[in-house]
């Protein structure tokens, strides 16, 4: 399995100020990163804004997913994420069909109770050979606090980087599920998120 390091009990401040240190350590302090939507990851970006020390003017930030809303919408990731980061100087980019990810300096990933990871939920099928970075799809159940079709990353495209860091939010279940998949008890997206990881030599942290 994959190289994994365990982080138990991080407020958002102690995992701002990890992501901090992650980006100045990658690629000079600049680069390409792509982040999580959801509840979890925006308080943790805004103890990093609100900490100072990293150039966002040197940073590309992809959404992993997004819902098919307009960015105005309460439900759109990409919008959430110009409102925080934009003003701070990050270069936001929306997820389109035909795009083509950059190498990412490190790829920030939330998971579902369900185990999937971005928009790749388990009725999706995502392969780790899939040959398109971006794909356009239909969760099945849709949530129902978003019932939206959703664009994501792709699992090849996820792991086109660096490292892999997962905020797990302190669920219980959630890590039940992380756990299952490194044991090899199932084979949700996360669990084939994390072989592939494995094949590849792409470190993996996660803050539960």
């Amino acid at each position: 399995m994959a190289d994994i390091t365990i982080i138990e009990g991080a407020d958002p401040a102690a995992i701002a100020a990890w992501l901090a240190r992650k980006l100045e350590e990658r690629l000079s302090g600049a680069g390409a990163i792509t982040i999580p939507g959801g509840s979890t990851p925006f308080p943790i970006l805004a103890a990093l804004i609100e900490a100072g020390g990293v150039h966002w003017a040197a940073w590309q930030v992809w959404p992993n997913d997004d819902r098919i809303v307009p960015e105005d919408h309460e439900a759109s990731n990409t919008g959430k994420m110009r409102a925080l980061l934009e003003p701070a100087g990050a270069g936001i980019v929306p997820l389109v069909e035909d795009a083509r990810p950059p190498h990412f300096a490190l790829t920030w990933l939330g998971m579902g109770p369900d185990g999937h990871i971005a928009s790749l939920f388990p009725n999706t099928d995502p392969q780790i050979d899939e040959p398109r970075a971006v794909l356009r799809l239909t969760p099945n159940p849709l949530p129902p606090h978003a019932p939206f079709d959703r664009i994501t990353l792709t699992i090849p495209a996820l792991l086109d980087t660096d490292a892999l860091v997962f905020t797990l939010g302190g669920a219980a279940d959630k890590r039940a599920v992380f756990e299952g998949a490194v044991a090899g008890a199932h084979d949700l997206p996360v669990a084939r998120l994390l072989r592939a990881a494995a094949a590849r030599g792409v470190p993996v942290t996660v803050f539960t």
